[in-house]
């Protein structure tokens, strides 16, 4: 048996399957992301806050715990297996989407959506850092981000677009039967198993093995727990950039085309930007990047509260993606450097079960806050503790040696 060579070059075949099938999958995200909030008032008449966003609760609880589950079984399943499932859960999204008659059956799509996540978005997160070996992991996940990234951006314009033109339902729900049968066909007949690159790599690194994999990685060890809060944070802010600012956006007068383009700008920005930065992430040290990346998100956030036209909100939501897209792919990178490749996909199951519960923490909390009080007191919540995990990482976490 041949032995497989590490590097994005020497397995460029698979590495660009891998990528396409991520567009997919952050296509599935869009197709929803722009649009749930409307049909939630205009369909179905809910109007609190927290109630609304319930949808982003269950697909950010059922995304993480999927993905601890995947990183777990991913050594003995095999990661393409696991990708493969992660399809089949999706199949059904976009037909109960389409069919739902009420908002009970639109949080059936979203447990389902949020196993295809973690399922699907894990596995080729996974198997891009197997494929690419240490030398290129940075740029491997800047890639990957940026293909499910600028898709969720893309779907998401396109759901916007077409829901004002005809209607919410079913036109914008179609693209998401393309996109799952898509993914599905390719996972099944065109992508390989990584495992074997997992073996080549850990032949040669010294990286200590973890004594805890769950405790270390969520707070025990200083780099990885402070990797694991900022992944937290950083989803929780995007919880809630999700599921208010469409509803802050009309709130101040910006409805239509207008409103479609907002929206679209912060993933794309955030997706197109991964393509640089995560090329920094192998060269530049991560602590400063990471703490940056998070220090812009919180002003950006904050700044919301006092734009009211078009500019100002594209302005922002370019600084927002560009700090996201700073920190996305480097929390991976860095955990990657930090763990054993044994552990690795466990460790990274680990982190993003912390990230996308901030997915559920962010709507919960921004849900509660803009009921009690105002949106401007939810943004203003997030972006505060956004800049306070900007503080954690830059106090505690320390060189790679």
């Amino acid at each position: 048996m041949n032995t497989p060579q590490l590097g994005i070059k020497a397995n460029w075949q698979q590495f660009s399957l891998l990528v396409l099938v991520n567009a997919f999958v952050g296509g599935m995200v869009g197709m929803e992301r722009s649009i749930l909030p409307q049909l939630a008032k205009s369909e179905f008449h809910i109007a609190a806050k927290t109630a609304l966003l319930s949808f982003i609760v269950v697909f950010g609880i059922t995304k993480a715990l999927t993905n601890y589950y995947m990183g777990a079984l991913a050594n003995k399943y095999g990661r393409k297996n696991l990708l493969v499932l992660g399809w089949l859960f999706g199949l059904p999204v976009p037909i109960l989407l389409i069919f739902a008659p009420s908002w009970s059956w639109v949080l059936i799509a979203n447990i389902f959506l949020g196993i295809n996540q973690g399922l699907a978005w894990s596995s080729t997160v996974v198997m891009k850092i197997d494929l690419a070996g240490p030398k290129s992991r940075g740029f491997a996940m800047g890639i990957n981000e940026a293909a499910g990234y600028l898709a969720v951006g893309a779907v998401a314009y396109w759901s916007a677009s077409t829901a004002d033109a005809y209607a919410i339902r079913p036109y914008s729900f179609y693209i998401g039967i393309v996109l799952s049968l898509l993914g599905l066909l390719m996972s099944l007949f065109l992508i390989k198993d990584t495992r074997r690159h997992v073996e080549v790599e850990a032949e040669k690194n010294a990286a200590p093995l973890l004594l805890h994999i769950f405790k270390d990685t969520s707070f025990r060890n200083p780099n990885l727990g402070s990797i694991s809060l900022g992944g937290l944070v950083n989803n929780l802010n995007d919880g809630m950039v999700w599921g208010l600012f469409p509803i802050l956006l009309i709130s101040k007068g910006i409805r239509g085309e207008a409103l479609a383009q907002i929206i679209a700008i912060y993933p794309l920005v955030w997706g197109l930007g991964q393509l640089f930065t995560g090329k920094l992430a192998d060269h530049f040290a991560k602590k400063p990047l990471l703490f940056f990346g998070m220090f812009i998100q919180g002003m950006s956030i904050l700044g919301f509260i006092w734009a009211h036209t078009f500019y100002q909100f594209a302005t922002l939501s370019v600084l927002l993606g560009l700090g996201t897209a700073v920190v996305y792919p480097t929390f991976l990178a860095a955990i990657a450097e930090n763990t054993h490749p044994s552990q690795r996909a466990q460790s990274i199951g680990v982190y993003r079960l912390w990230r996308d519960l901030g997915y559920a923490l962010g709507a919960v909390l921004t849900g509660i806050l803009a009921d009690l009080w105002t949106l401007d007191t939810a943004i203003a919540a997030i972006g505060l503790i956004t800049l306070l995990s900007a503080a954690v990482i830059l106090w505690r976490m320390r060189p790679v040696s």
